[in-house]
């Protein structure tokens, strides 16, 4: 079957402001471009743009599949603006609860809250007496009830685990606040969810993002839910059937090598990517690590997730398999451990290194970045959220190169544009906007660190060519391009045209993947 696809606005996004009049589809790959009336006697069937405009198909270069789908399922936390209101929330939401049912929230941030206040156990027993655990926005943290500290065996002896914290009052007790490796204690006992329940909320979530106008993403499952093939089999149960997605899988490197040895996959629709580490955690849970201590806090520079000996180990262990890593690294030094990592043990031919975040750098780290095959996935959106409470943990003398997106393309780093779903919202059109405008939609100034704002031309390309070459696809993906596949947003207007707010108020028309209609709105005619 060849589609011809034409009477819109058609860009290329291989250099700014080209377009093309017209494409022809060929099953699953774009045949040729060009002129309408030299390409409509090829094709079985067109598709009438009526004016509306087609980009690369858009993909998400790191979030949390699953994960996003159990938000959509669950309680979600991440809009409540005052701990009362978290509190009342909680409340309502747990109403029922008996025994050992255990209640999860998803998304908490005390950064939104007036008062910053993070709830004690205490106060949790008093809502719940049922095991509870809330995850903080950032999924480097958790609050645990009484309950759930206590199925964990979590006490006053209990020592902090390598890598994480038990926050602890002045007595020695827990608070019920659990860091980076420390949540897994907890998270550790909650019932194991069944491969229906992943198949769910999977389902639930590529529908939610073919809608968006995501074409794919490259996401972390395989290290959660048990099992690794717990979670790949809702892969499977999901995609590359009568749904087509293109699910980059981030391999966890406690699953690595067993899924190096046995696992199947469903190319070109699931595909296995690099093992999947972290050096660091968050900045607003003070677990991202620095060189320097946190401004807000002296007492603290963050927590490295491994030894220095552990992250070369496991980068050697993915490098014996011809795999490259995924590092997520946020503060400088989390960052300089992992490009001591890789320099000690380089990157396979073919392959392409990632790290993930990359917000806290300094000169010296970005000059080794420049001399690396790397890429480096960002998030946008973490700018309005994060700022303005994050100078008070950095300092005003470490901004120069955080959050530094402008500064990485000008210096000619491979970039991808992602959400880090469900830490942030997944939709592409709100990481397009603050890339753009470096501020909330609401918000009258000029964008925090507005020098480092990027175009739409740049913005938009994160989500499509640098997508792909984050994976070593950009010969055949991230381009409308003869030979590429067939991976299309549609959008109902030019998002080069108008003012910023034009990229919130875009509306997706139509999803493409593979050559097939994956989403449309109504009134697209196909």
């Amino acid at each position: 079957m060849k589609v011809l696809i034409y009477g819109g606005q058609i860009y290329t996004m291989e250099t700014e402001g080209e377009t093309v009049e017209a494409v022809l589809v060929s099953d699953d790959r774009i045949e040729k471009t060009g002129a309408y009336e030299e390409l409509r006697h090829l094709a079985d069937k067109e598709i009438d743009l009526a004016g509306r405009t087609m980009y690369p198909g858009l993909v998400d270069s790191h979030l949390h599949l699953i994960q996003h789908g159990e938000k959509l399922m669950r309680v979600d936390l991440s809009k409540i603006e005052s701990s009362e209101d978290m509190k009342q929330q909680l409340i309502r939401s747990t109403e029922g609860h008996t025994g050992d049912e255990w209640f999860i929230g998803e998304g908490w941030n005390e950064n939104n809250f007036p008062d910053r206040k993070i709830f004690h156990r205490s106060e949790l027993d008093a809502i719940c007496e049922s095991p509870m655990m809330l995850k903080r926005v950032c999924r480097h943290a958790v609050l645990a009830n009484s309950r759930a500290l206590e199925l964990a065996g979590i006490t006053k002896e209990t020592e902090d685990p390598e890598g994480g914290v038990i926050v602890r009052d002045t007595n020695g007790e827990p608070t019920g606040y659990l860091l980076d490796a420390a949540q897994e204690l907890v998270a550790g006992v909650v019932p194991e969810v069944s491969v229906e329940y992943l198949t769910k909320a999977l389902k639930t979530s590529v529908d939610d993002l073919l809608k968006l106008g995501l074409t794919g993403g490259h996401t972390e499952d395989m290290g959660y839910y048990g099992h690794y093939s717990r979670p790949l089999q809702a892969f499977r149960n999901v995609i590359g059937k009568e749904t087509k997605f293109r699910a980059h899988l981030l391999r966890a490197h406690v699953a690595f090598e067993e899924m190096m040895e046995n696992a199947e996959y469903l190319e070109p629709f699931i595909d296995p990517g690099p093992m999947k580490l972290f050096a660091d955690g968050s900045i607003g849970g003070r677990t991202a690590l620095l060189s320097r201590p946190y401004t807000d806090d002296p007492s603290t520079s963050g927590v490295a997730i491994h030894s220095d000996e552990e992250l070369k180990r496991l980068v050697s262990v993915a490098r014996k398999h011809g795999e490259a890593v995924a590092i997520h690294v946020i503060g400088d030094f989390a960052m300089e451990k992992a490009l001591d990592a890789i320099e000690a043990h380089p990157t396979p031919e073919g392959k392409r290194d990632r790290l993930i975040h990359a917000m806290v750098l300094r000169e010296d780290l970005l000059e080794r970045l420049k001399r690396l095959d790397v890429a480096l996935d960002l998030q946008p959106s973490f700018v309005p959220s994060d700022f303005p409470w994050v100078v008070e943990r950095l300092g005003d003398d470490r901004l120069a190169l955080s959050y530094a997106w402008k500064t990485l393309l000008d210096e000619g780093i491979i970039c991808a544009g992602g959400s880090d779903a469900p830490i942030e919202e997944v939709d592409p059109r709100q990481g397009l906007f603050a890339a753009v405008a470096r501020r909330n939609p609401e918000d009258t100034h000029a964008g925090y660190l507005p020098e480092q704002k990027l175009s739409r031309f740049e913005a938009i390309r994160l989500y499509t060519y640098g997508s792909a070459q984050a994976i070593c696809m950009e010969h055949r993906r991230g381009l409308i391009k003869e030979g590429f596949d067939a991976d299309f947003t549609v959008f109902d207007r030019d998002l080069f045209n108008g003012p910023e707010e034009q990229l919130l108020e875009a509306e997706v028309e139509m999803t493409v993947v593979a050559g097939e209609v994956m989403y449309e709105k109504n009134g697209v005619e196909v």
